[in-house]
């Protein structure tokens, strides 16, 4: 299954399902600040209902898949690749820090940064992982039977603040920095998690070409590794980290800049679209 969140014409917000060229409306997302009607539904365990008649794809907006998850949690220095890049060295354990749900935009979304608050704006394509039920102490053999899906993420960082701080906190939070999309693909549908080809392009120009195969820390290992010091809940995001090809690893190094228009891909899960606008 394919789960999105969209807006209809009517502007009413929707969880549903993608079939072919149209979408199944499941869920209407309730207002407020926390309303999250796919979150929801996978914490109801999961159970897509039709509500509603199809609409074509064609004329709905399509959402962050999430809204409001309780934890986004990314992975750093996780690809053998971005670690030769970069020079650093391989990380004993998983290394992981946190956005909050302010970063989140929709897989076609702008990329919005006001002007002088960042020199250094990079791109991050990932594969993220939306947890299905609880996982609280989980061995890596248990932790499959504690993902729903996955949907594809790019860790957008001002690297100018990510590393001015001596932590990375600020460079990654900006709002609409992990735009997320285009839905989330139920887990039964990717048969390998580990073999995925995985890239991004800026205007069209191909900058990340790798596979997931050059993950250090595979996913049921970050989730066990996780799960021993918090509860993983349903609708939580983890973002496994990217491969080579970012602006701050080439020479020269690369920046947006206002207009450009990055692209993330992950085999099998889908595209991200999304344009910079410096304002």
């Amino acid at each position: 299954m394919r789960i999105v969140r969209y807006r209809a014409s009517d502007g009413r917000v929707w969880g549903g399902l993608v079939e072919g060229d149209v979408v199944v409306p499941v869920a209407e997302e309730a207002g407020g600040f926390m309303a999250d009607a796919v979150r929801d539904l996978i914490a109801a365990g999961g159970s897509f209902v039709p509500a509603g008649a199809a609409v074509p794809l064609a004329d709905v907006s399509l959402l962050s898949p999430l809204a409001n998850p309780q934890k986004i949690i990314c992975i750093g220095l996780n690809y053998a690749d971005h670690i030769r890049e970069t020079g650093l060295e391989t990380p004993s354990k998983v290394l992981a820090f946190v956005k909050t749900a302010q970063t989140l935009a929709g897989p076609v979304d702008d990329i919005v940064v006001a002007a002088g608050s960042t020199g250094q704006l990079d791109w991050e394509a990932e594969l993220a992982v939306v947890i299905g039920a609880p996982a609280r102490n989980v061995s890596p053999e248990e932790a499959g039977a504690h993902v729903f899906g996955y949907t594809v993420a790019d860790d957008v960082s001002a690297r100018d603040a990510q590393f001015a701080d001596g932590q990375w906190f600020r460079g990654k939070n900006f709002d609409g920095f992990c735009p997320l999309g285009p839905w989330i693909v139920t887990a039964d549908e990717i048969a390998d998690p580990h073999a995925l080809a995985i890239s991004a392009r800026v205007n069209g120009e191909t900058v990340q070409d790798s596979s997931t195969s050059e993950m250090i820390f595979r996913i049921p290992e970050i989730i066990s590794y996780l799960s021993q010091y918090m509860t993983l809940n349903p609708g939580d995001v983890i973002a496994t980290g990217t491969p080579h090809g970012v602006g701050m690893g080439r020479n020269p190094q690369l920046w947006l800049k206002d207009g450009d228009v990055v692209e993330c891909e992950v085999e099998g899960v889908g595209v991200l679209r999304n344009r910079v606008r410096v304002k």
